[in-house]
């Protein structure tokens, strides 16, 4: 039997199985759809999902998207970050700790005070955008960061060089 007969014959059960049981046609759309888009709706098949199927997919013990980003917000400055966060109740306050991380010691989750979380946001969120700034030029003197000059005889002293004499 050659191949194009047999793929033949093999597709048209396919087929044949896709029109009768809406579930299989189903599972074949979904199987051959890379991109994820659904072209159509099997027969007998509800038009849309549920918000609970929906929910069920993304997992029922996740939190929220955060309604801002505190890193960014905070390079504006603090005040600006306050101000963001104020007009947030505690559950967006603690959505935003979960969604970043800001939260190690499993602790601000517990907290009930909206003042309390946002000054541990406001702490996380500095800290994140200062981090590296050791390593960054200074934009208005175009001179080495704090430091760098201590780093170089340090390194010198690793090298087996004498340090330079002042």
């Amino acid at each position: 039997m050659s191949l194009k007969t047999t793929l033949g014959r093999f597709m048209r059960v396919v087929l044949d199985e896709a029109e009768r049981n809406p579930a299989f046609e189903a599972a074949l759309m979904e199987a051959l759809d890379p991109g994820g888009q659904k072209a159509r709706a099997p027969r007998g098949a509800p038009d849309t999902e549920s918000a609970d199927s929906v929910q069920a997919k993304r997992g029922k013990n996740r939190r929220a998207a955060a309604a801002i980003d505190p890193v960014q917000i905070v390079r504006e400055g603090e005040q600006a970050l306050r101000s963001a966060l104020e007009g947030l109740t505690l559950e967006q306050l603690r959505d935003i700790v979960a969604e970043y991380g800001m939260d190690p010691g499993r602790l601000v989750m517990k907290w009930n005070t909206t003042d309390r979380v946002i000054d541990r946001i406001v702490e996380m969120s500095i800290a994140r955008a200062q981090k590296g700034s050791a390593f960054r030029r200074s934009t208005e003197e175009g001179a080495p960061a704090p430091g760098a000059d201590e780093f170089a005889k340090s390194d010198s002293h690793s090298a087996g060089k004498a340090p330079p004499s002042e």
